[in-house]
């Protein structure tokens, strides 16, 4: 007998979902906030402190040589590079692994080393705060030895040339460590708080807070003041200092070219470390940065701009400080060689002394440190919006909340600063500078430049480029993508291991606990690298060939606006080409 039961009915067919896409990111009002706000982000402190005393060091002149090399061969295809990852994407450092979602810990890593260099910059940023407030004295306190910080072994700078002992230290030196830091024997003896280093640190993140807290409505407008003025205080500075006597001594010892040096390989990985430090590409923010441009932006262009104003920058304030330099030797009749120093030594030591021998030196010191403020508030600014924009692309809730987001980030980051305002808070800040992110960085743009040119192929990315730009890429950087910037960015990246110094301030050699402490804080990055692709192999049910090999294909990899999204589709059925992965895996990597 015939079964006329029926069957049970179905469940209908579960849709496939395709990934939310947020398109109210928001967007720059115009290009010229854009392009200031990455100068500013590109040009910081160290093209003040570290370029000059480097040039001179590895040269002069021939330095430029390598220096100019490295900039063309690896600064602008990398800077032009993400630059174009964010404009297309409209995402942060985040997001941008949607090219090939198994390295989404890349941009993990990315966050960290951001949150750690948030922390230190800051500290360095309230340091001009802290010397500000000393230039309304009626005479800078670090002109002589008059003073309860002073000790026996105190001379100013124009006595020290006529001691015949090693002994002495000059009253700027004594001044910077002994009341401004008010420096311990050692990273082992943090001796408590400096409290007015603390309230420097608070007012710097009050000023960071009111800048980004409303995103890049904020910081759009701040640019067009924190970006182009301290150019205008280092022309004035630049002014000043060629008319000084002895100028021209410190200017020839910083651009002499001794050619010899060029033979040197410490002196070519020496540049390709500055170039790749002084553009900032694998920390995430000329990506965030890109991603509020107009889908249609001449990215080309404003890269070369950017990566230029930078060079000069750098080549333009050596000769700001040199010829002050040159004025100090005159003055104390000690050599341009011995007086040339290089990071919180030049900016807070070597070039105050300089100042205090001017008319007028108040005026010019305040000049000086809230040129350094700036040029260092910038680099924060975006930094700090790398941060909370991964954030929010991650977790789109926290959208609602954005100036709650960012005010609890920034109280987190001064927080976690302030052990770096104890008396043994520098030997913490130059520890974390020296290991939590410059190795890291370079590997981050290893991964980023591997991911572009081999996983989702060069020839995607070139197309990409030319829907977005009307016009595809010309063989050059088709050549230099795949192949020249990744052989020098292995090159930096080895050198950069094999010439590590041992690191040291002010004559205190760090024990070995605390080098353990920096490489530590490098792994603390770069570990979710391989920590995600072993997450994915865990947690998901294929194989785990199947599991990597569709990793490996872009999620979603498309314009984030529906009408730029729809066209780019159309443009790659029409060359044959899936646009993205099946909205059935989309949902499936969930």
């Amino acid at each position: 007998m015939a079964n006329n039961t029926p069957p049970p009915p179905q469940p209908p067919p579960k849709k496939s979902k395709r990934i939310v896409r947020d398109t109210n990111r928001g967007k720059w009002r115009s290009k010229s906030e854009f392009i200031l706000s990455l100068i500013g982000y590109a040009i910081g402190i160290g093209n003040v402190w570290r370029f000059p005393y480097l040039c001179y060091r590895s040269g002069g002149g021939a330095f430029l040589v390598p220096y100019i090399l490295m900039v063309m061969l690896a600064g602008i295809p990398l800077f032009y590079m993400e630059v174009l990852i964010g404009q297309f994407s409209s995402t942060g450092c985040t997001g941008m692994f949607r090219l090939a979602p198994i390295f989404k810990g890349t941009g993990i890593a990315q966050v960290v080393v951001n949150m750690y260099c948030v922390c230190y910059y800051s500290v360095i940023i309230s340091y001009p705060i802290r010397m500000m407030s000393y230039c309304f004295y009626k005479q800078v306190p670090w002109v002589d030895c008059d003073h309860s910080w002073n000790t026996d072994h105190c001379v100013s700078i124009d006595e020290l040339s006529k001691q015949n002992s090693t002994g002495f230290v000059t009253s700027a030196d004594e001044f910077f460590h002994r009341e401004v830091l008010q420096l311990s024997p050692g990273i082992a003896h943090l001796d408590g708080i400096v409290w007015k280093q603390t309230l420097s640190l608070f007012l710097a993140w009050v000023v960071i807070y009111l800048c980004v807290a409303k995103g890049i409505q904020s910081v759009g407008k701040v640019v067009y003041f924190t970006a182009p003025f301290p150019y205008v205080l280092l022309f004035i500075l630049f002014v000043r200092g060629v008319t000084l006597p002895g100028a021209w001594t410190g200017i020839k010892f910083y651009m002499y070219p001794e050619w010899n040096r060029l033979l040197d390989l410490k002196v070519w990985a020496d540049a390709a470390i500055q170039m790749f430090f002084g553009l900032g590409p694998g920390w995430g923010g000329i990506v965030n940065m890109a991603s509020f441009s107009d889908f249609r932006n001449n990215a080309k262009f404003d890269s070369i701009l950017i990566v230029t104003v930078n060079v000069f920058t750098s080549i333009f304030a050596g000769f700001v400080v040199f010829s002050v330099l040159g004025f100090l030797s005159v003055k104390s009749g000690i050599p341009v060689a011995t007086v040339a120093t290089s990071g919180p030594g030049l900016a807070f030591v070597t070039y105050p002394e300089a100042i205090a021998k001017l008319p007028v030196p108040q005026l010019w010191a305040i000049m000086f440190f809230f040129m350094l403020f700036l040029l260092g508030i910038d680099s924060v600014f975006v930094q700090l919006e790398a941060i909370t924009s991964s954030i929010l692309d991650e977790i789109q809730w926290f959208r609602k909340h954005k100036w709650k987001l960012t005010f609890v980030c920034c109280f987190a980051f001064f927080l976690g600063a302030i052990i770096m305002t104890t008396r043994g808070g520098m030997y913490i800040l130059q520890l974390f500078d020296w290991y939590s992110s410059a190795i890291s960085v370079i590997a981050i743009c290893l991964v980023e430049i591997f991911m572009v040119s081999f996983i989702y192929g060069i020839d995607n990315f070139m197309m990409d480029v030319e829907f977005m730009m009307g016009k595809r890429p010309s063989l050059l950087w088709k050549i230099l993508w795949k192949w020249v910037t990744p052989v020098v960015l292995i090159f930096i990246f080895f050198t950069s291991i094999i010439f590590i110094r041992t690191i040291q301030y002010h004559n205190t050699i760090y024990p070995q606990w605390a080098i353990a402490i920096g490489w530590a804080s490098f792994g603390s990055s770069v570990m979710w690298i391989p920590l995600y692709v072993l997450y994915i192999m865990i947690r998901k049910r294929e194989t785990m060939f199947d599991s990597l090999k569709k990793r490996l294909k872009p999620l979603d990899w498309t314009p984030a606006d529906p009408e730029d999204r729809e066209q780019y589709e159309a443009f790659r059925r029409q060359r044959r080409m899936p646009a993205f992965m099946s909205d059935t895996d989309a949902e499936a990597m969930k």
